[in-house]
């Protein structure tokens, strides 16, 4: 917790709502856990799930909200009063909306146990049975603090931080011979196990999904040459929303072809993410870049519709690829 304030009932510092003098707690969220460390929790979090469990690890309150106009406010607050004792506390921001994600246990006051609180990336399965995501995922958040409440009449505040479970991979190819990239050319997915979320945010087994591009269309711009003559550059780009990412398990970016279903690109998602970690952000472990970036932007290049595989820019940094085996 960030920030800690008190007040006592003998000061008649009560809050609104809190009429008679007891213990409350007022937990403010904040969504700063990002590659800014900035909180954008105002803006992004549309729903949020606060669960409280006791000593014992059973759920003992819970309270939820998906008004956008309340979450949007920076004062915004949910009050709980508690009793003196030990308290873990769990949020998962973008649940309400039960488009992307479920959570597994039906929470119930006295009988939920902390680690029955799951949650399970919803997902398609076609005529193999294999599992497949073809929507951009809601964004998932969530969030965990322990708490130690004593008998001091009161109202305190905490600050409990944010992660964001959710990615938006954007692939650019750009075709170098100055033809027209098709994007309905290319079949663009990435394959991961990566749908089963553990109380504490860890990702547990789960079967293998393949995620599939939400978002394709042909692009095309003007480019001077050095003799000023004007060009066209083709390229196919695509929009895929992903779940968190391992720095241990790399999920596999995979782009084919829709004639023969050949593969045309397959390479590791997240090593060649950090291969432009850059100077800026060494401080960090490779798991910490991973979760506090939420969008990657990856532009590969063909010729001739044939990759090219000696670079790749990432976020605008190229990627040199010597004696690299990418199968």
């Amino acid at each position: 917790a960030a920030m800690l304030a008190g007040s006592s009932c003998e000061n008649g510092l009560i809050f609104e709502g809190e009429g008679d003098c007891g213990v409350y707690y007022r937990i403010r969220f904040k969504y700063d856990y990002n590659i800014k460390f900035a909180n954008a929790f105002a803006n992004e979090v549309n729903s949020i799930a606060l669960y409280v469990f006791d000593e014992e690890e059973t759920l003992i309150d819970q309270l939820t909200t998906t008004d956008k106009e309340a979450l949007s406010d920076d004062e915004f607050e949910m009050v709980l009063q508690l009793d003196p004792g030990e308290y873990r506390l769990l949020a998962w921001g973008g649940l309400m909306n039960e488009e992307s994600f479920d959570l597994l246990a039906n929470a119930e006051i006295g009988k939920t146990k902390l680690q029955e609180l799951q949650v399970r990336m919803h997902r398609d399965h076609n005529a193999s049975g294999d599992a497949v995501v073809e929507k951009d995922l809601l964004p998932l958040y969530h969030g965990s603090m322990e708490i130690v409440v004593d008998d001091v009449e009161g109202t305190y505040r905490h600050t409990m931080s944010l992660m964001k479970d959710t990615n938006v991979v954007r692939i650019l190819l750009n075709e170098l011979s100055g033809h027209e990239a098709d994007a309905d050319d290319f079949i663009f997915e990435i394959e991961d196990s990566n749908g089963l979320y553990d109380w504490d945010n860890t990702l547990l087994d789960d079967e293998q999904i393949t995620y599939k591009a939400w978002y394709k269309e042909s692009v095309s711009t003007e480019t001077e040459t050095m003799s000023r003559a004007q060009e066209s550059v083709g390229g196919a780009l695509a929009e895929l929303t992903i779940g968190r990412i391992r720095a241990d398990r790399s999920p596999i970016l995979r782009i084919r072809s829709s004639e023969t279903g050949e593969d045309i690109v397959r390479l590791p998602l997240a090593e060649y993410a950090l291969m432009v970690k850059g100077q800026y952000n060494l401080g960090m472990s490779d798991q910490e870049y991973l979760d506090r970036v939420d969008e990657y932007n990856m532009t590969l290049f063909l010729n001739e519709g044939k990759w090219v595989s000696t670079s790749i820019l990432i976020h605008s940094w190229r990627v040199v690829i010597n004696n690299t085996v990418l199968e």
